[in-house]
């Protein structure tokens, strides 16, 4: 474990080298944020990539041939090179090697780049495409926040919020694959009520999204405030009896159940084209409470 810490003053975060994942998430109060990776669940916020969740079988098919890829990609799992750190942001690279092609049979370049300003921590990650040939692959973020938010605050009075109302049917998952059928949303309004009973099912996909930013909250905590306005979906989720809340933006999810298709063919992914790049930013930021 190699950890790297940015510091804004009023926001101190810290990044391991093994998955460029976040590990620390400190306020300007002292008061550490982030799940710290205990029990029922040993991570904090990995990064999810070349796919989110998990291919039937396990198996990923590009022209013919088979590719093993476990869940949630390798990304996670993976050494990053760290350069360019300033005290207030740094650079976190993985490039293709051929442990990687023998499960996603591409070459490519993931910088991933934190930076605080203020009570802010803006991550934005560039996926390249440094093949001869166009790929398609997905990216979710996955930071686990502690819940509660404050030590002594029931749990049951913390709200997720969401920037617009979200009507929309929602999706979930069995045995790690989505379900075809959709079921109705469990946001009342534009408030999800958090409760241990929500996520028996697994995770809550919003995969039809009018927000592009929620607020995590509870009376007298500080309220996170998370914005992805490049991840079309959502993901929340928890596991009891771990004491987090994952909230999770997405570009793609898990292969849903009966999907036998090529990779490329899978729904919701982005499309690089030889020497294409694309970014995707999402931020977090920290409100105190009111005196």
């Amino acid at each position: 474990m190699v950890l790297h810490t940015i510091d804004s003053g009023s926001l101190r975060i810290t990044i391991d080298e093994v998955g460029a994942e976040l590990s620390s998430l400190v306020d300007r109060a002292g008061r550490e944020l982030l799940w710290q990776g205990r029990s029922v669940w040993k991570r904090r916020a990995p990064i999810l990539f070349p796919i989110i969740g998990q291919m039937p079988g396990g198996i990923l098919h590009y022209e013919g041939v088979s590719y093993p890829i476990g869940q949630h990609g390798f990304a996670r799992d993976q050494s990053f090179e760290a350069s360019d750190a300033d005290g207030r942001s740094i650079l976190f690279t993985l490039v293709d090697s051929p442990e990687t092609r023998e499960k996603f049979p591409f070459r490519f370049r993931l910088a991933v780049l934190y930076s605080v300003s203020e009570a802010t921590l803006t991550v934005t990650t560039t996926v390249t495409n440094t093949d001869s040939v166009p790929f398609s692959a997905s990216l979710g973020e996955h930071p686990a926040f502690v819940w509660p938010l404050v030590e002594g605050i029931a749990r049951d009075t913390h709200v997720i919020e969401f920037a617009k109302p979200e009507p929309a049917p929602i999706r979930r998952i069995v045995d790690g694959l989505a379900l075809v059928d959709s079921q109705p949303t469990p946001v009342v309004g534009d408030t999800l009520a958090l409760d241990d009973a929500l996520f028996v099912a697994d995770a809550v996909i919003f995969d039809q999204l009018a927000s592009r930013s929620v607020r995590y909250s509870a009376p007298g905590a500080p309220c996170i405030v998370v914005s992805f306005p490049d991840f079309p979906i959502l993901g929340v989720w928890s596991k009891a009896p771990g004491e987090f809340v994952c909230i999770e933006p997405w570009f793609g999810m898990t292969a849903a159940q009966g999907f036998s298709g090529e990779y490329s063919e899978k729904p919701h992914q982005f499309v690089l084209e030889p020497d294409g790049s694309r970014k995707f930013t999402y931020s977090v930021t920290i409100e105190q409470p009111a005196p």
